[in-house]
Formats: C-alpha cells, sequence, structure tokens
C-alpha cells in the first residue's frame, strides 16, 4: 500500500493506494470532510478489502480545501484522471456526500474522456449544500448501484434510488442508519462483486 500519494490537479488531494499491482482500481470518495470524513474511513477501507479480494486496486483520498461541494467534484476528476493514467479500468465508489460527489463527477464527463466503468454510492445525499444532486444521476453513462439504510436519517438517498431504480440501475435498501455498524464487511463484499462483474 501507498500510504501518501499525492495526486496531480490543481487542488492539493493526497491518497491511499491499495494492490497496486492490479490492473484495474475503484476511486473511492470519502464523506463529508467538515463531520470528520477522509481517506481512512472505517467503509471505505472494507470496500478496499473486499476489492483486493477480486483483484482490484483502491484509490482513497482526501478532498482539497473546504468548497462547500464545488471544488470536490474537481478533486473526484482528479483522483480518476491519475487512475486512468495508471490502470487499465477504473471504477467510482462513494460514500454519503462522497457517493454525491462521485454522481456528480460521473455526470460531468462528456464524450471520448476517460469516464469511470461503473459507479457504485452508498448513502449518498440528495442534497449538496443546496445543489441537488438527483439529477446527475441521468448523466451517468455506465452501471450504476445505489444502496442506502432504510433507516438513515442522516441524509436523504430517497429520490437518488428511485431515479436510479426508474432508469433500470441496481437499488438495494439495506435495514441500517447512516452508519452501517456491523453491516461494513458484507455491504462491502457486495460492492466489490459489483464492480468484479461491471468491469
Amino acid at each position: 500500500m501507498t500510504d501518501r500519494l499525492p495526486i496531480p490537479g490543481p487542488r492539493d488531494v493526497t491518497a491511499s493506494l491499495d494492490t497496486s499491482d492490479a490492473s484495474r482500481v475503484v476511486v473511492a470518495c470519502p464523506p463529508h470532510p467538515q463531520m470528520g470524513g477522509d481517506r481512512r474511513d472505517s467503509r471505505l477501507r472494507a470496500v478496499a478489502d473486499a476489492l483486493a479480494g477480486v483483484d482490484c486496486a483502491c484509490l482513497r483520498f482526501d478532498y482539497g480545501p473546504w468548497d462547500e461541494g464545488r471544488a470536490e467534484v474537481t478533486d473526484v476528476r482528479s483522483a480518476l484522471a491519475w487512475a486512468h493514467d495508471n490502470f487499465l479500468t477504473v471504477g467510482l465508489f462513494g460514500y454519503s456526500f462522497g457517493g454525491s460527489m462521485a454522481l456528480l463527477a460521473a455526470a460531468a464527463f462528456r464524450e471520448g474522456e476517460d469516464a469511470p466503468g461503473a459507479v457504485s454510492v452508498l448513502s449518498p445525499a440528495s442534497t449538496v449544500h443546496g445543489r441537488d444532486v438527483m439529477p446527475a444521476v441521468d448523466d451517468v453513462a455506465c452501471p450504476l448501484e445505489v444502496r442506502y439504510g432504510e433507516r438513515d436519517d442522516t441524509v436523504d438517498s430517497l429520490p437518488i434510488a428511485e431515479r436510479a431504480r426508474d432508469r433500470g440501475d441496481t437499488v438495494t435498501a439495506l435495514p441500517a442508519d447512516h452508519f452501517f455498524a456491523g453491516q461494513q464487511q458484507a455491504i462491502a463484499a457486495d460492492v466489490a462483486s459489483f464492480f468484479d462483474s461491471s468491469f
């Protein structure tokens, strides 16, 4: 594992790379940095461990200076660009605020750009500092899965889940709150399985 990997781009973004000898990688977006979210989040680490089991690397990164969810999307795209430069196949995962950033970043790609090959989000927030994330779902042009907790009273993922379900994407409601205590390894295994079958 490389624990302090600088990501080139317009902002100060540092990452950890797990299982660097794989040919494919998933970029993992952390939860809200103002709420203590960073690349060491237990859900991201569980996903990284599960991905190693299917011969897939994981790039967990920290956002640059706080910008209320605006420049953080740029940070995701910088991490994706680095991943595309170093791996054959790239996926994108995000939890909570990170799920919202993943959707917004995946939706921003234009034809011919190096978009992710698959996107998985766990409990994405439907709004981020007044910005509606739900319309981004329609512009994600790759396999998408949405997982959310049925007892989540921290963020509202239902609008995103419903939009994804209407599109025919994979949507899973889990008997959990926002933090998925006691379920993180099982969820991570399912996320790894999704990526393993998607690219």
